[in-house]
């Protein structure tokens, strides 16, 4: 099990600290670093440190930043590989790798290591999350997706871009601007993987771990997933994702049609896509009349057309899921954060994410062909 950082933030070192670590702030810088979370010494807090205004970075989870590679390219982690095997001689070590190097050869050590289920989500979080928010949400999630047996996810990474921690409505605009810039790094680790894949695996001495990776994204986290679409070019896509979750998607309803040029290219990257919506979304329903020109917004109406993907892309409605998991005011209002309240959400997950035949996933209605609908 690992969950690891990949974020645009810039680096700062807090007073009294010796280590290097992620900022708070509200401003994405051109580079991404990565940081793996450290579980060994977690403690669960109590209610009173919670309070204490010092319950920040790593007095909520110590992470640590990975070197930078002092090359670029992934000839170095094969000389590694091949070393371990007892095939090839070299003076290096996993502890001479930095950045995606030491996260590829990491997240591929484990993943080979069992036959059993040992996937990696990839999850983007959406709007109003600083730093501090984003270390809450990772064990959050872990506790959904590694720690529940349901679940064939093992190891997580955590994009971070920094959405602002502040409610006023012009953030939401900030925000639109930092997810634009977190896309071109989340698009810089999908090159480097795809480079990885190529360099490691066109020595036969070395075979696919046949694990799976899925991408999920909350909210707004989709806009930074369309930023990256809008730039990756479809001649250099692979198929290297399983499954696509795209919950209450903060983007435009039409962002599967052809004149978006960004979502009609999931197709091509992964096995499956799922969107899962509910139409009585109150934050979305904000976002279309107040920020979006009266679009309407996928995760509360629905894609316009995908009659073209509709064999890989399913609709999935929540509207009518209960939050048994989390049931505050913010979650029975919002209605926006299903795959935290509701028990019924996150089972349907983990089908999807076994890949269940999406006709064969319990507890659903089929409405037609691509749609369905949770039910009790």
């Amino acid at each position: 099990m690992a969950v690891y950082i990949l974020s645009n933030r810039k680096i700062v070192r807090h007073k009294g600290e010796k280590v290097d670590s992620f900022s708070n702030d509200e401003y994405s810088i051109p580079n991404f670093r990565i940081a793996k979370c450290d579980f060994d010494s977690y403690k669960e807090p109590t209610a009173a440190a919670k309070k204490k205004k010092d319950y920040t970075n790593r007095n909520i989870l110590n992470y640590k930043l990975f070197s930078e590679p002092e090359k670029q390219g992934y000839e170095e982690v094969l000389n590694v590989l091949l070393n371990e095997k007892g095939i090839q001689s070299s003076p290096l070590t996993a502890n001479n790798l930095g950045g995606t190097q030491r996260l590829f050869y990491e997240l591929y050590k484990n993943m080979s290591a069992t036959k059993d289920r040992s996937d990696v989500l990839i999850f983007i979080h959406g709007y109003l999350y600083d730093f501090d928010d984003e270390l809450k949400a990772i064990l959050d999630l872990k506790k959904i997706f590694i720690d529940n047996p349901a679940s064939p996810v093992e190891h997580i990474l955590f994009v971070s871009w920094p959405a602002s921690g502040s409610i006023i409505p012009l953030s939401y605009f900030d925000d639109k601007a930092s997810s634009i810039n977190s896309g071109t790094s989340l698009l810089r680790l999908f090159y480097f993987y795809t480079q990885f894949l190529k360099d490691i695996f066109s020595n036969r001495d070395l075979i696919p771990c046949n694990q799976r990776i899925h991408i999920m994204a909350h909210s707004m986290g989709n806009r930074v997933l369309q930023s990256m679409l809008y730039s990756l070019k479809r001649e250099n896509i692979l198929r290297v994702i399983d499954q696509v979750i795209l919950l209450n998607a903060d983007v435009s309803y039409k962002v599967f049609e052809d004149s978006e040029d960004s979502f009609n290219k999931l197709p091509l990257l992964a096995n499956r896509i799922s969107i899962y919506l509910n139409r009585q979304d109150l934050i979305l329903g904000v976002s279309q009349f107040t920020k979006n020109i009266l679009t309407p917004r996928l995760g509360k109406n629905g894609p316009s057309d995908i009659t073209p993907y509709k064999d890989i892309v399913s609709i999935v409605d929540c509207t009518f899921v209960k939050d048994d998991v989390l049931s505050s005011f913010k979650f029975e209002v919002g209605n926006h954060w299903g795959y935290l309240s509701s028990s019924q959400v996150q089972n349907d997950i983990f089908q999807n994410l076994y890949g269940v035949d999406r006709n064969l996933i319990s507890n659903r209605i089929k409405n037609n062909e691509n749609i369905f609908t949770i039910i009790s």
